[in-house]
């Protein structure tokens, strides 16, 4: 009796990590409604706004069960768009991104930890065949049922980086002491995902 009782007890405890490991939902990043974008100082004096808008992105998260939690992003590194066909071209090529070289950037997440009113969300950032863990800043808002009946969440999040630690150097001095482009560049992530 007391070994059917284990086995029962055992064969519980099982189901229960099945039910665990396979709680969170998956979610698909819907570009029509989502931006990964990016802001770099000009001149010293101005700011230029990009995004990228070729990508793919997979999101699991539950949120009863934050270990459970999976990112993953690929971005087609020719797809950047600043609005100035001149400027894009010189991003594509080797002084920037090379994208015939190193044609996706890539995010993979490792941890999502709750702080204050949001979550800092940790993984590895790929650029240029270089990888460095990056913390950002998320707030995660749903799931909700869209009109079309399917279950949507929506995440923003804000990081800087200097992309000269990604090998992205190319640069200029101006007359004054300054650089053409500044080196910390800032990660704007906005982003809807359905079920």
């Amino acid at each position: 009796m007391k070994a059917v009782v284990t086995k029962v007890s055992a064969i519980i405890f099982a189901m229960l990590l099945a039910t665990n490991v396979f709680a969170a939902d998956s979610f698909s990043i819907d570009l029509s409604h989502s931006t990964i974008g990016f802001t770099a100082t000009h001149l010293t004096v101005s700011k230029v706004n990009g995004q990228f808008t070729d990508y793919v992105g997979t999101i699991e998260f539950d949120p009863q069960d934050l270990a459970s939690f999976k990112a993953d992003v690929v971005i087609k590194t020719a797809s950047v768009n600043t609005g100035v066909n001149d400027r894009d071209d010189h991003l594509r090529k080797e002084e920037f991104f090379d994208a015939p070289k190193y044609p996706t950037i890539t995010f993979k997440s490792s941890l999502l930890e709750k702080k204050d009113e949001g979550y800092v969300l940790r993984g590895d950032l790929t650029i240029r065949d270089v990888t460095k863990q990056v913390a950002i800043p998320v707030t995660i808002s749903g799931p909700v049922k869209s009109p079309y009946g399917q279950q949507v969440i929506g995440l923003v999040g804000r990081f800087t980086i200097n992309r000269q630690d990604f090998g992205v150097k190319w640069n200029k001095i101006m007359d004054n002491g300054g650089f053409v482009v500044g080196d910390d560049v800032d990660i704007l992530v906005n982003v809807e995902a359905s079920k």
